[in-house]
């Protein structure tokens, strides 16, 4: 029998699983969104956030930082607060995640090639029009999406929420 929290499991992949995943929903002709965080301690806006990223498409593809690669992006020394296998079976948990995908470079640009999501989603502090790879805005892979036929899209960000908020007002 398969239990709920062994369906939670299944949608937690790796590359090669994911590869298969993504070819099979393509013969059927869904549309393949992709993002990427580190989505430490999951809040509104992230729900918000994954919830209409999975609007623009049929499946919804979640790539995330795996604990070493957060640590590198400088977020902080206590940083990520969640390990990578509780943070991944909370957004597995989300109805409209189909899959989640670890990465453990500083971006997904690798995960991204091998993929090829038909739309690639970041929040609106990115700007899907940035040419300039080493603009803050850019989205990393925006380029390569475009190359084989995807679009590019930034959802607006809900204010007053973020990880590092949660962490500061805890500590207070």
């Amino acid at each position: 029998m398969n239990t709920r929290l062994q369906h939670l499991q299944q949608k937690i992949v790796d590359h090669d699983t994911a590869l298969k995943r993504i070819k099979m929903w393509k013969m059927k002709a869904d549309k393949i969104v992709f993002t990427n965080g580190c989505f430490d301690i999951l809040h509104t806006g992230h729900v918000s956030y994954l919830a209409e990223s999975a609007e623009l498409g049929n499946r919804l593809i979640v790539a995330l930082n795996t604990d070493a690669s957060v640590k590198r992006q400088g977020k902080g020394e206590d940083r990520p607060v969640n390990k990578e296998d509780a943070r991944a079976t909370v957004l597995a948990a989300l109805g409209y995640v189909d899959l989640v995908v670890f990465f453990d470079e500083d971006t997904p640009i690798n995960l991204i090639n091998r993929l090829k999501p038909d739309l690639l989603v970041k929040g609106a502090d990115y700007d899907p029009e940035e040419q300039d790879e080493s603009a803050k805005t850019y989205i990393v892979g925006s380029k390569e999406v475009r190359s084989f036929g995807g679009r590019i899209a930034a959802i607006p960000l809900i204010e007053g929420f973020s990880t590092t908020g949660i962490i500061a007002k805890l500590k207070l």
